[in-house]
């Protein structure tokens, strides 16, 4: 019996190959579907404008695509505990699939948002849909070597100032 359970290098081997074959496929397993099918937009967008009339926040457009990890990695930031609070109380978060660079090209166009400067890119609107800023030069196109506090600092910076009564 103890001669039947030794691992052969073999073996071993290919234990260690399911291993490293699950810790990788894990991820992506795991991770949920962040951009809705690109179809979607202009409905999403209009509803976002609907919402933060009523709400009165701005509108954060994020043009991206599931396949970008920089794009994954921004919407991890917008959700930490640092930045979901400031993000819920400042804006409505809409997400924009590109495909692979060859969907809602009008709506980036119409934002100013050049996607040929890369993904993620993001346009802030006011409630009423006026852009107040879109990204022109890929500033967060290589967001996985960027810390949150970025995030944190872009969204301070564009939140609806408060009026003192």
């Amino acid at each position: 019996m103890r001669n039947s359970m030794r691992m052969t290098p073999c073996n071993w081997h290919a234990v260690l190959f399911a291993i490293v074959l699950l810790a990788a496929t894990g991820p992506a397993i795991a991770q949920h579907q962040v951009y809705p099918a690109p179809e979607q937009a202009a409905a999403d967008l209009a509803e976002a404008l609907k919402a933060a009339v009523a709400q009165h926040r701005r509108v954060l457009l994020d043009f991206g695509g599931d396949w970008c990890t920089d794009c994954l990695v921004l919407d991890s930031y917008f959700n930490d505990s640092a930045n979901k609070p400031i993000l819920d109380m400042n804006f409505v978060l809409v997400h924009i699939n590109v495909g692979h660079l060859d969907q809602n090209l009008k709506i980036a166009e119409r934002y100013q948002v050049p996607l040929n400067k890369g993904v993620p890119a993001l346009a802030v609107l006011s409630a009423r849909g006026k852009l107040l800023y879109s990204q022109r030069s890929g500033e967060f196109e290589p967001m996985r070597h960027m810390e949150s506090s970025v995030v944190t600092k872009f969204l301070m910076q564009w939140t609806i100032p408060k009026i003192d009564h």
